[in-house]
């Protein structure tokens, strides 16, 4: 048992909270540092890191060329948030949030930016009237989109950070976060227990925006926190995440800006399909 904390009549920020991104978290906003941000040669420039927020929008990406809309086009810029690069002037002008990922869209007379990775996948599904599924369903899509917006602080930020990365193991956060994540498992499971996908038989940004943060989770890639949470149980979660695994735009959306893996399941950066040459890309 750990003493308990009492907290003071005014919080003041005077020291790092500790633990693994401790140094990405501060209480004020805008830029520490100028720094300008790399511009590429496609239409559509992206800042991010291959984390489950920065995989739903280079999954996206290379799904969309992979149906054949050269116009979806893009340079993928490695934002390290450890070393800070998302407080840079920059970044911050293109997302006052200082979150990766965010994107400028050059394709149009007056550049657009773009933040927050629910917000790009949509208006890039709208731009390109793809992966948005039948019309009768646009609202169960959105519901999906914003399920997933509203629930994964509590996986990422709640029982990720309690189980991997804070400076020590505390069992009420833990126990209270994995019970969340885990009736959000359950949530999903009984949604795709009756539907191939979140809205039915088209796959769609719902998926795409669930799968790396869920679908991360029942494989394995998320906090080694499989067998914690018994994943296996989760047959139908398991089954859809497979099957989006099984498509290549997604292994390639998921190499993009990565920096942990094998050399062969990982590029840094990625501005040409021919960067995805001599890669395990599927």
């Amino acid at each position: 048992m750990t003493d308990e904390y009492t907290p003071p009549k005014v919080w003041t920020w005077d020291k790092e909270s500790g633990g693994t991104f401790a140094s990405t978290n501060r209480p004020v906003a805008g830029p520490t540092h100028d720094k300008d941000l790399p511009v590429g040669k496609h239409p559509f420039q992206l800042y991010s890191l291959g984390t489950p927020n920065g995989i739903k929008v280079t999954v996206l990406f290379e799904e969309l060329l992979a149906a054949g809309i050269k116009e979806a086009e893009y340079d993928a810029w490695l934002i390290r948030i450890g070393d800070g690069d998302q407080f840079g002037s920059g970044f911050v002008e293109l997302n006052p949030n200082s979150k990766i990922p965010a994107l400028l869209d050059r394709s149009g007379d007056t550049p657009t930016r773009v933040f927050e990775s629910g917000a790009i996948l949509l208006y890039l599904a709208e731009k390109f009237g793809a992966f948005l599924g039948q019309p009768a369903d646009r609202a169960e899509l959105l519901s999906w989109l914003m399920w997933q917006m509203g629930s994964a602080p509590y996986l990422g930020g709640g029982f990720g950070h309690f189980y991997a990365y804070a400076p020590s193991k505390m069992e009420y956060p833990i126990n209270r976060f994995a019970m969340e994540t885990k009736r959000q498992l359950d949530v999903l499971d009984r949604n795709l227990a009756e539907r191939r996908f979140m809205t039915g038989d088209d796959y769609t940004i719902a998926d795409i925006a669930i799968w790396p943060w869920y679908g991360g989770l029942v494989k394995g890639w998320q906090y080694e926190a499989a067998e914690f949470l018994d994943v296996e149980s989760y047959t139908h979660v398991r089954r859809w995440a497979d099957e989006i695994w099984a498509r290549p735009a997604a292994k390639r959306g998921r190499m993009v800006n990565r920096l942990k893996g094998d050399d062969h399941e990982r590029l840094e950066e990625r501005h040409d399909a021919s960067d995805f040459d001599g890669l395990d890309a599927g």
